[in-house]
């Protein structure tokens, strides 16, 4: 919230800076950008800033762990320029963002549990041709395809009848899509899942990474909640 005790005062860039423990180059690029209103200039060309440039530098910086450069650039130049909806609909896309994060990564956890815990005797030694994997999950090769072709599967071809063979890690990621079909999830976050597990070469250094995972989506958690309180001061002081 604006200090009453300063609201008149003037500020030089290495007073905001200081605040922030940046470079006075910084303040002047967040001007130049749009981010910080533009300030006055005294007749020998020095900026005078004031307790609203103040406000809306610890906006920016507040909303930069929360949204990131990009997106906190954007809200601030939707509220530099008094278009409040456009400000806060960059919010909200930022908080629906970090739910659908939170819903991978649940997702995550509960196909590392299958992997971690189900046994792996009973799958074949060799591939499987679509139709018979399709007969072993109880579903059809459309519903296969339609899988693959939203990044969940990954088969490979026969090089002369172009048929897919499905090794017995694409009949375990099937399984598990499968499974998480059936938990309710989507199919976009079935695929998220799949490319951690492979990225990860495998559930053990998966399931290791998860943990800290958490930590940074509840730090940016809070970080939103910082953000907003910040940039509502910032909006209040603008009169919006």
């Amino acid at each position: 919230m604006l200090n009453p005790q300063t609201a008149g005062h003037s500020y030089r860039p290495v007073d905001l800076a200081r605040e922030h423990g940046i470079s006075t180059q910084a303040v002047r690029n967040y001007e130049r950008d749009g981010v910080i209103p533009a300030a006055r200039r005294s007749p020998s060309g020095y900026r005078a800033y004031t307790e609203l440039h103040a406000a809306a530098l610890r906006a920016y910086l507040a909303l930069i762990p929360a949204y990131g450069h990009a997106v906190g650039a954007e809200i601030m130049r939707a509220a530099n320029r008094g278009d409040v909806d456009a400000a806060l609909r960059a919010v909200d896309l930022g908080h629906a963002q970090l739910l659908r994060d939170r819903e991978t990564l649940d997702a995550v956890e509960v196909t590392v549990g299958v992997l971690t815990a189900a046994p792996t005797g009973d799958r074949p030694e060799r591939p499987l041709p679509v139709g018979a994997l399709a007969h072993r999950l109880g579903v059809t090769p459309a519903t296969l395809r339609k899988w693959e072709r939203a990044g969940i599967l990954t088969p490979a071809r026969d090089r002369v009848s172009r048929q897919r063979h499905y090794s017995p890690d694409d009949v375990r990621d099937a399984e598990l899509a499968h499974l998480l079909r059936r938990g309710g999830y989507l199919l976009e976050h079935i695929a998220t899942v799949m490319r951690q597990v492979r990225a990860a070469d495998g559930p053990e250094p998966l399931a290791a990474s998860l943990n800290g995972w958490r930590q940074r989506l509840t730090a940016r958690g809070r970080a939103m909640l910082v953000a907003a309180a910040r940039l509502s001061d910032y909006l209040t002081a603008t009169g919006h």
